[in-house]
C-alpha cells in the first residue's frame, strides 16, 4: 500500500490587527524547539522559560507567552519588564484567555500590549476588546477580510462591567453601552 500524501503545509499568514487597523511589520514570534527567533525578531518566550530568562537578565522590553493553563499572576513581579504578554487560543471555544486577560489589566494593573494569538475568530473580537486584548494576531481568512472591511461585530449594551469604561445609560442600572474607542 502507498504511503498517504502529506497535507498541504499551512500557508495562512498572521496578520497583526489593533483597532487603528493592521500593523505593519511585526518582529515578536514564538519560539519552539523547531522555530527560534532569527536576527531582528524578538522572541515570545512560554511561560516557565520566560520566568527562567526574566531571573538570569536584567533585560527590559521582554515578550511572554501565555497559554491557557499557565498561572498568569506568576507575572506580576516582572510586569515592568514586559512589553508584550501573548494569550494563546488554541481552541476557538477555550475561553481562558479571556480570564487572562481580565486578570493582567484588572488586578495585575499591566499597561503594556495584550495579544491573543492562535484560533481568533472575529465574533470574539469585540469581546476580547472588553477584557483587555490591545491587538490580535489573526490567521482566519474570513476575519482578515471583515476587518480589513471595518467590519466588526459588536453588542452596543452589556450586563457586566470589564477592563474597558462603559458608557452610562439611562433606564436599568446593569445595562452599559460600549465606548466607541
Amino acid at each position: 500500500m502507498a504511503p498517504l500524501p502529506k497535507p498541504p503545509e499551512d500557508k495562512r499568514m498572521t496578520r497583526i490587527w489593533k483597532e487603528s487597523g493592521f500593523a505593519g511589520d511585526d518582529n515578536w514570534i514564538i519560539e519552539t524547539d523547531e522555530v527560534k527567533a532569527a536576527e531582528g525578531q524578538r522572541p515570545l518566550l512560554p511561560l516557565d522559560e520566560f520566568l527562567t530568562a526574566v531571573a538570569e537578565t536584567n533585560e527590559v522590553g521582554l515578550g511572554v507567552l501565555i497559554k491557557p493553563a499557565d498561572d498568569v499572576t506568576k507575572l506580576h513581579p516582572h510586569l515592568d519588564r514586559i512589553e508584550l504578554v501573548a494569550v494563546q487560543f488554541p481552541a476557538f471555544n477555550d475561553g481562558r484567555g479571556f480570564s487572562h486577560a481580565s486578570l493582567l489589566r484588572e488586578r495585575l494593573g499591566f499597561a503594556g500590549e495584550v495579544r491573543a494569538v492562535g484560533d481568533v475568530l472575529i465574533d470574539q473580537v469585540p469581546l476580547m476588546l472588553r477584557t483587555g486584548f490591545s491587538s490580535f494576531a489573526v490567521t482566519n481568512a474570513v476575519a482578515i477580510e471583515r476587518l480589513e472591511e471595518g467590519r466588526l461585530p459588536g453588542i452596543a449594551n452589556h450586563y457586566q462591567p470589564t477592563a474597558r469604561a462603559a458608557a452610562e445609560v439611562e433606564g436599568y442600572s446593569w445595562r452599559r453601552r460600549t465606548v466607541a474607542g
